[in-house]
């Protein structure tokens, strides 16, 4: 027998009370005290966001990106810390589910997101570098300068639908198992997060035939590639 994520979520969150639901609670990945539903997860992601000017839809990316059969294809956006004034970039490949982390030291702005975002990816093979899909955030309002000089097209998903974006959805739900919500995020290092990309990309995944996304891009590559953070 089996029972869905949901189902053992609402056991500690919902059965449970006082010291038990404190005890149990702790062991989960965010340590939140309180569930939210789906719908009100995806409303507060979308909060005061709309379409950017010049922004390419998502419905014009190539098919080959939708099935995940040609490599090079990324989605990407940010993890906020504490009072929206921080943040980390995060890349994952669609094939291979393979993560990069960009450091983000300076104020949560395009320009900083412009100048950390377009050597990350113009450094990427030729081959991977196809597409990159991203929510609607302010921080890509300098998408055309990114796209340009990185020589990468960027589409957008729309409005309240993470779903297309999912591989880089439940990427960021695990980096907050290291980076806790709440916290700064400027207190972490190149090297902090190329320590945590290291984790992520050893990971075996079912997705992958137990392969982990480090063994699976370099079968792609036909050699290692080890960067996962620019400095």
């Amino acid at each position: 027998m089996r029972v869905s994520a949901e189902t053992i979520y609402q056991s500690l969150f919902v059965q449970t009370r006082g010291s038990l639901k404190q005890e149990l609670t702790k062991h989960l990945r965010t340590q939140r005290t309180r569930r939210r539903s789906q719908t009100a997860r995806q409303e507060a992601a979308q909060c005061g966001r709309g379409r950017l000017a010049g922004a390419i839809s998502i419905s014009q990316r190539p098919a080959e990106a939708q099935d995940r059969a040609v490599p090079g294809h990324w989605e990407g956006d940010l993890i906020i810390g504490a009072n929206n004034a921080s943040a980390i970039g995060t890349l994952v490949e669609r094939t291979t589910r393979f993560v990069m982390l960009i450091h983000l030291p300076g104020p949560r702005t395009a320009e900083e997101l412009y100048r950390a975002l377009t050597p990350t990816i113009a450094a990427l093979p030729d081959q991977l570098r196809r597409s990159l899909t991203w929510d609607n955030g302010k921080e890509m309002s300098m998408h055309h300068r990114i796209s340009m000089e990185a020589n990468m097209p960027i589409y957008f998903a729309d409005p309240r639908s993470p779903w297309q974006r999912g591989s880089n959805e439940n990427t960021n739900g695990l980096l907050r198992q290291y980076f806790p919500k709440g916290t700064s995020l400027r207190r972490y290092t190149p090297q902090d997060l190329d320590n945590v990309a290291t984790k992520l990309n050893g990971r075996p995944r079912k997705t992958l035939n137990w392969k982990t996304p480090a063994e699976a891009l370099n079968d792609i590559l036909g050699q290692p590639f080890e960067k996962t953070v620019l400095h």
